[in-house]
C-alpha cells in the first residue's frame, strides 16, 4: 500500500513515520508540506492512503480534495476544529486528534482496513459536509490550467451549469469547478446568493435592475 503524508509540521510527520514501522505493508512514497505540494505527489504517485492535515497554509485539507478526482483513502490528522468533527462523525470516517498516541494510531490503521471499500466515498462525503460550514464557504478552490486559485465568494458574479461542472463567473474570467448546481446552491446559501432558474445562481448584491414579466 503507499502512502503519502500530507502535514506542514515536520513533528507530525516525523509521528506518523515512525508509527507506521510497524506496518511493512504501507510504503511512504512521498511528503509534503502543504496542500499543493500533496496535489502533486497524488498525481505522480496515485498513493492507496493518504495523511491529511486539515490547517495547513495557502489551502486546507477540505480544499485539496476537492481538487482530486478520485482521493485515495484518508486518514486526517487534525487539532480541534468543530466543523470538521461533526464532518468525521457524521459520515463514520476516522481521524487522528494531534497529539495522537501510537495506540490511537493503530486503531485508525485497523478501521481503515476494515472499511477500505466504501472509504472513497466517505471522503467525498466529508469534503461537501465540510464545504458548507462557515469556514469553508468564504471561499472557493479551483483548478486554472495547471495552477490553483483561490477565489474569495464576494467576488463570484454568478454561476452556471454546465453539464458535471459549474462555471463560475468573476470580473477575472471563467473557471470550471467539477460541482453540481445543487452542491454550490447549498454551499453559497448563507453568502447572499440565491438561484433564480435551474442553470443560475447569482450574487445579489450585483442586481442592479429587476424588471417584472
Amino acid at each position: 500500500m503507499k502512502c503519502i503524508i500530507i502535514d506542514d509540521e515536520p513533528l507530525a510527520r516525523m509521528m506518523v513515520k515512525e508509527y507506521l514501522q510497524a506496518y511493512p505493508d504501507i510504503e511512504i512514497v512521498q511528503e509534503c508540506n502543504d496542500g499543493f505540494e500533496g496535489i502533486k505527489a497524488i498525481q505522480q504517485y496515485q498513493p492507496d492512503l493518504i495523511f491529511l492535515d486539515i490547517q495547513m497554509p495557502k489551502i486546507n485539507g477540505f480544499e485539496m480534495l476537492e481538487l482530486i478526482d478520485d482521493p485515495p483513502q484518508v486518514i486526517f490528522t487534525t487539532a480541534f476544529e468543530e466543523y470538521a468533527i461533526k464532518a468525521f462523525e457524521t459520515h463514520a470516517a476516522d481521524y487522528l486528534l494531534k497529539p495522537f498516541s501510537k495506540e490511537r494510531f493503530d486503531k485508525a490503521i485497523q478501521k481503515l482496513l476494515l472499511q477500505k471499500n466504501n472509504a472513497v466515498n466517505n471522503t467525498q462525503a466529508i469534503v461537501e459536509t465540510a464545504s458548507r460550514s462557515v469556514v469553508q464557504s468564504n471561499r472557493i478552490v479551483v483548478k486554472d490550467g495547471g495552477k490553483i486559485k483561490i477565489i474569495p465568494v464576494p467576488q463570484i458574479q454568478y454561476v452556471e451549469a454546465a453539464d458535471d461542472y459549474v462555471k463560475i463567473h468573476t470580473a477575472d474570467g471563467l473557471f470550471l469547478k467539477k460541482k453540481t448546481m445543487q452542491y454550490l446552491e447549498d454551499s453559497l446559501q448563507q453568502q447572499q446568493f440565491i438561484r433564480v432558474h435551474r442553470s443560475f445562481i447569482i450574487n445579489t448584491q450585483l442586481i442592479t435592475r429587476i424588471d417584472p414579466y
